[in-house]
């Protein structure tokens, strides 16, 4: 239910008009009220006095403008029909005008260029004509007529100008952003290099040696032995955890990876190499398990990752708990430890680096983030995500 309601309330923004276009038509229309009435006081020869019904369809036209936007062509067309209804019936020139002129100019402005010259047309061809032929009235001169013409090509012309720099600026935006995803890419692939060429070798290195060392040392104690396990396990998955974030940066910025390494999937791979490390670690999950957005998914691997590594690091001899439980709307994940706590950089504080770096992550996401020693003893980090997290 909560999916639908999110889902519904973008979409009735989007079919509600801006307020800058609910103010004009609202403000065109009692203008054009008080404007067609004051011009029924001129006493225009052959013209309807001013009644309900000129002021009905005055206020139709100008409250159509209100969808100028959405609808172009049919506000265009219902405007255009209402001003020629208004002469034909024979009410006084006044504001009935304006709300046509904007139809049009935003007509031609969106690109409804055949259109707007269509309804030019006709009403350059019909409206003059209409006292000669319906109440006995004289000719348009030809002064009238081409003043008539020169105006309308004026307004087009405007409008086309405007809709050429629009479309100007528009492509000037698409380019800077072009060159801005070019230069991330250039960027991503140099962190790529730098990462492979500082961290790969070091960590070949180290996997290396400690395959060494088990191999040539078979007499060591067993607590040593698990100690050299744990190195060279450790020392393989962040070669691989390293291999998947270099394909990661690799790939376009339009190809963002769905299926990373690092996921909820791999908790209990996290779990196993602590307890490689001599802590105990309980896993548990509550919840309707579901996939989650990938942004939320890895955020919620690394807060997991760092907490049982400060644990390994700073509690000692430790039992550590790790809660995942997805609610309706989020999921929040809790990592607890009875050891002796951190005491090193302030981390017991929640200010130290890998902490800060699981702010970040859960700020990035609008979440929530809570860390800090226990009452009872140990330390605890609990992070509210929500469901809905940027997917980037």
């Amino acid at each position: 239910m909560s999916t639908n309601d999110n889902v519904s309330k973008p979409n009735e923004r989007a079919w509600a008009p801006p307020l800058p276009d609910v103010a004009l038509a609202v403000g065109l229309a009692v203008f054009g009220v008080i404007g067609t009435f004051a011009a029924s006081q001129q006493g225009q020869p052959l013209r309807r006095p001013f009644d309900a019904g000129a002021a009905a369809l005055v206020i139709v036209a100008a409250l159509a403008v209100t969808w100028r936007r959405r609808y172009p062509v049919l506000v265009l067309a219902v405007v255009f029909g209402l001003t020629l209804g208004y002469f034909v019936i024979g009410y006084h020139d006044g504001p009935i005008w304006f709300p046509l002129i904007i139809a049009y100019f935003t007509a031609v402005l969106l690109g409804h260029r055949a259109v707007a010259a269509i309804v030019g047309i006709a009403g350059f061809l019909v409206v003059p004509w209409l006292d000669f032929l319906l109440r006995d009235g004289q000719a348009p001169s030809g002064i009238a007529l081409l003043a008539l013409a020169a105006w309308l090509l004026v307004l087009f012309g405007a409008a086309e100008f405007a809709r050429t720099r629009q479309e100007r600026r528009a492509e000037a935006v698409r380019m800077q952003e072009g060159e801005a995803l070019r230069r991330a890419g250039e960027e991503r692939l140099r962190i790529a290099r730098e990462l492979h060429d500082a961290l790969g070798h070091h960590l070949s290195l180290i996997n290396v040696q400690s395959s060494v060392a088990l191999h040539l040392s078979e007499q060591l104690p067993d607590q040593a032995r698990t100690s050299l396990v744990a190195i060279k396990d450790a020392s393989k998955d962040a070669l691989t955890e390293l291999r998947s974030v270099l394909d990661i940066l690799r790939q376009e910025a339009d190809k963002a990876p769905r299926f990373p390494g690092s996921t909820l999937a791999q908790i209990e791979d996290l779990a196993s190499q602590a307890r490689a490390a001599g802590i105990d670690v309980r896993t548990e999950t509550h919840g309707q398990v579901r996939p989650a957005p990938y942004a939320v998914e890895a955020a919620a691997f690394r807060i997991v990752q760092e907490a049982l590594t400060n644990v390994t690091r700073h509690a000692g001899q430790a039992t550590a708990t790790v809660r995942l439980a997805y609610g309706e709307r989020d999921l929040t994940v809790e990592i607890e430890d009875d050891g002796r706590g951190a005491t090193a950089g302030g981390a017991e504080a929640g200010s130290g680096k890998g902490i800060v770096g699981m702010r970040e992550r859960v700020g990035a996401l609008r979440g929530e983030l809570q860390a800090g020693p226990r009452a009872e003893g140990g330390f605890r980090v609990f992070a509210r995500l929500p469901l809905d997290g940027r997917d980037t």
